[in-house]
This record gives C-alpha cells, sequence and structure tokens, in this order.
C-alpha cells in the first residue's frame, strides 16, 4: 500500500506528494504477470484514470474494480 497527499505535506513526510499519475502507478504497483486485483475508488474522474493506468500497466480491465462517488 501506498499513501500520497496531493496538497500540502506535514513536517517528517516520506510518502509520495501529488497526484496518482503513470510514473507512480508504474514504481509501486504489482506486475500484471502476478495476475493481481486492483481497486480503486473515490471520485469519478480519479477512478477513471488510475483503472486507464493500470489497464495501460498490462491489467486486465476485468482485474481491475472500480467504485466511483461524487459527480459523474
Amino acid at each position: 500500500m501506498a499513501y500520497t497527499l496531493t496538497r500540502s505535506q506535514p513536517p517528517g513526510w516520506t510518502g509520495y506528494s501529488g497526484r496518482v499519475d503513470a510514473a507512480m502507478l508504474a514504481g509501486i504497483a504489482w506486475s500484471a504477470s502476478q495476475h493481481p486485483l486492483a481497486f480503486v475508488c473515490g471520485p469519478t474522474r480519479f477512478v477513471e484514470t488510475v483503472a486507464e493506468e493500470l489497464v495501460a500497466l498490462g491489467y486486465p480491465p476485468g482485474r481491475v474494480k472500480t467504485e466511483r462517488f461524487g459527480a459523474t
């Protein structure tokens, strides 16, 4: 599991900062060859972006489970 804070980070923060993007996912996601099951939950735009990036990394779409909330 990895955490990222998109706005400000407290003193001593050692996690990621900024939005989840292709580079971050390439560095932290399990290899698609391991057949992982990914769960993505959040606002629609976030969920769609992360799911698309996981598929681009080789995850089968059926192995990327999504749940959206907020405006569509």
